[in-house]
């Protein structure tokens, strides 16, 4: 069956006002409880705003950008949830600001969106805090450049975002499945996502030992969807003295790590050219690497 089909528009904020409050004051105030008062503040008049409508001009979503380089209230309406108007709301939104030419963008995310804001390249930053009487954190992203990836939670939003943004084929060169990132849950359920939608994803390990002996979650998941899963060993030694990592996907996104044991990196979710060069790489090594017949055999 179809979706039905919405229209995302920006809008001036008087003429938008009365689509404004309808899905602002339903999700906000109505269904978490966010007080009215904290709801609308003196920023709302500057910014600019967009808004989805359906096939009849009814408001089902909006989300405004403010002068400081904001990205907020982003709301969606209940029976429009998970059918594509949030992200396209967010994007929306991006392209305004590049149409500014603005270089840098941030937002106070519910903890809960964190991933769906990591699809689209936003980073968590800082400390997580409480807004309205609900958890936040705030995320930033680089608009047309890479992002520098420096904690571990920016590392797990940027292996969400290059996961997610895969169509066909994702490849990711490890020394060992890096644990605190590629066995975090809401990690591997984005790589079961991913490999249940038919496509290839495939693993070159430096030590696929490693992973072996500690049941990482995707030898197991390798295990059980062994169509989508394909894992290698790298033995050549010139191949084995590489010092990075990585993960790269078919749609120009990437998240690369210098030291391969280490976190930090940079991440860009719309780098061709970038994403070209590191799958380049990555094939050669690939047909000179053998099969973890070790890990395909693993009962767990």
């Amino acid at each position: 069956m179809t979706a039905p089909a919405f229209t995302v528009r920006a809008v001036d904020y008087e003429a938008g006002l009365p689509a404004l409050r309808h899905v602002r004051e339903t999700v906000f105030v109505q269904e978490q409880g966010v007080p009215l008062a904290l709801e609308w503040d003196e920023l709302d008049p500057l910014c600019h705003h967009v808004v989805a409508v359906d096939a009849d001009g009814n408001p089902v979503g909006t989300g405004r950008l403010t002068p400081n380089h904001t990205i907020g209230r982003m709301a969606v309406l209940s029976d429009w949830r998970g059918r594509g108007v949030g992200d396209a709301l967010l994007s929306a939104l991006v392209d305004q600001a590049r149409q500014r030419g603005w270089r840098e963008l941030s937002l106070h995310a519910q903890v809960t969106a964190l991933g769906f804001y990591a699809r689209h390249g936003f980073l968590p930053v800082d400390e997580r805090f409480v807004e309205a009487g609900i958890e936040h954190q705030s995320m930033r992203t680089l608009v047309d450049a890479d992002n520098p990836v420096g904690s571990r939670e920016a590392a797990v939003a940027a292996a969400l975002g290059v996961i997610a943004g895969a169509r066909r084929q994702l490849d990711l060169y490890s020394r060992d499945l890096d644990p605190g990132l590629f066995d975090v849950p809401e990690v591997v359920a984005a790589m079961r996502r991913l490999a249940t939608s038919g496509a290839e994803i495939r693993i070159l390990l430096q030590d696929p030992g490693e992973p072996r002996r500690k049941l990482a979650p995707l030898v197991n998941l390798g295990q059980r969807l062994p169509t989508a899963f394909a894992f290698r060993a790298i033995e050549e030694p010139t191949d084995r003295v590489y010092p990075s990592a990585y993960v790269v996907n078919d749609r120009g996104g990437f998240y690369f790590r210098p030291l391969g044991h280490r976190f930090e990196g940079e991440t860009r979710l719309d780098a061709g050219g970038r994403a070209r060069q590191l799958r380049n790489a990555f094939d050669p090594v690939w047909e000179r690497a053998r099969p973890c017949t070790e890990l395909r055999a693993l009962q767990i």
